[in-house]
């Protein structure tokens, strides 16, 4: 393993007519399978991508170990690599602010899907978490100019890098802790749709929490009635937003630390909540195995949130996956009351939107039941989507009334 070099824009890497078709369609990513040469190229560069007859495609980070070897940045030549991150950097701040409401926490940046292709910025209050996925974001002069931008137009009390060591394995980067960049603390309370969450930047899945629920937690809440169960509640997102609504809310996850964070927030929004916060019973459970003693016990609920992980981390996955949201979705389905809500997620990017409502169309051909879909949602808004690249679309929420 060896650290990435400096940036240069002077080194070329050849397509195959495939890959070259594949970004004249509007997509960034050319496979190591579609690379026609890419000779003495040292990984993390900054490359000249032409096809196969040397017609200049654009330009790229390219990656030495990645299945994915080119990610493209721009259309046109780069000469300053530094100056157009900066330039991302502010028009991804600027998005934010026109359509982020009601919170203090969400995604600066989205990596392809704000044109920075290996780099996931998330906010939580005046904390920054960040992750770098890909070894030409690792160079150092683009960490120096990730941070010293960052800092400069946000103000944040710390930076933090969240390090998953698996992928800095796979793009062979030398082992790196998570830790602080900038400042000195790890912890704050951050705000989402006017509930409280306590936030540890270097605890919790992803960076810190699913930030890309937000708006889906806040329409579930529209609907929420009655008796609700929150299944893979994790540190109580939908929980904490079906308690002003419910009467009752059983909250179910396998982390115990989980929900000890889960039980603190709960504490948190005592003011707002108030006795409908010391409703909400947290339990450590298998999910499946739960709702399968529930559902023979004839247990019956007004409400029910299902938020698996991801079930499909590749192709490979997709019939294993879709088999355990059948079982998830036809349990719940059973135990929903008559005009009963169902807000049913998926964040396996290899389930599709058709294939996760087939699921459900099937689930609920099997349990006897008549299904309204009230909404089919994605992910929150500061978590883009480009049309040309299937991949920022990953989340689904489907909100259902059911008979």
């Amino acid at each position: 393993m060896s650290k990435p070099p400096a940036l240069r824009p002077d080194l070329v890497v050849k397509v195959s007519p495939r890959g070259a078709s594949r970004l004249k369609d509007g997509h960034v990513w050319v496979y190591r399978s579609d690379i026609v040469s890419a000779n003495e190229v040292p990984p993390g560069s900054l490359v000249t991508v032409t096809d196969h007859r040397g017609q200049v495609l654009g330009t790229a980070l390219y990656s030495s170990s990645s299945q994915i070897a080119i990610r493209l940045v721009s259309r046109e030549p780069v000469a300053d690599f530094p100056a157009l991150l900066r330039q991302r950097i502010a028009e991804a701040i600027a998005y934010r602010e026109k359509i982020v409401h009601d919170s203090n926490a969400y995604r600066i940046i989205f990596s392809e899907a704000d044109f920075l292709p290996g780099l996931i910025v998330d906010r939580y209050n005046d904390i920054l978490s960040m992750q770098i996925l890909t070894q030409a974001m690792d160079a150092e002069i683009v960490r120096e100019t990730l941070i010293s931008e960052l800092t400069e137009r946000l103000h944040p009390s710390a930076i933090v890098e969240r390090v998953d060591p698996r992928v800095r394995q796979l793009e062979e980067l030398l082992p790196r802790p998570s830790g602080l960049e900038t400042g000195e603390r790890t912890s704050t309370i951050f705000t989402m749709n006017g509930i409280q969450f306590h936030f540890d930047a270097l605890a919790g899945q992803k960076t810190g929490a699913f930030l890309d629920q937000r708006e889906n937690y806040a329409a579930a809440a529209q609907y929420a009635h009655g008796e609700a169960l929150d299944v893979f509640c994790y540190q109580g997102g939908f929980a904490l937003h079906l308690a002003p609504r419910c009467s009752h809310v059983t909250a179910v996850d396998s982390s115990r630390p989980a929900l000890e964070v889960a039980d603190q927030n709960a504490a948190l929004n005592h003011a707002q909540l108030g006795d409908r916060g010391k409703e909400i019973e947290w339990i450590e459970a298998n999910a499946f195995d739960l709702l399968k003693d529930y559902a023979s016990s004839g247990h019956g609920y007004d409400t029910i949130v299902l938020d698996p992980p991801a079930f499909a981390k590749s192709k490979r996955d997709l019939d294993a996956a879709l088999r355990g949201y059948k079982e998830l979705n036809l349990r719940a389905l059973k135990m929903l009351r008559p005009g009963g809500i169902l807000v049913t997620c998926s964040c396996s990017y290899h389930v599709s939107q058709a294939d996760f409502l087939k699921m459900l169309a099937d689930a609920a051909r099997d349990a006897h039941r008549s299904v309204r879909l009230t909404e089919v949602r994605g992910q929150s808004k500061d978590h883009p989507v480009l049309l040309n690249i299937p991949e920022t679309a990953y989340l689904k929420c489907v909100i259902a009334i059911i008979s």
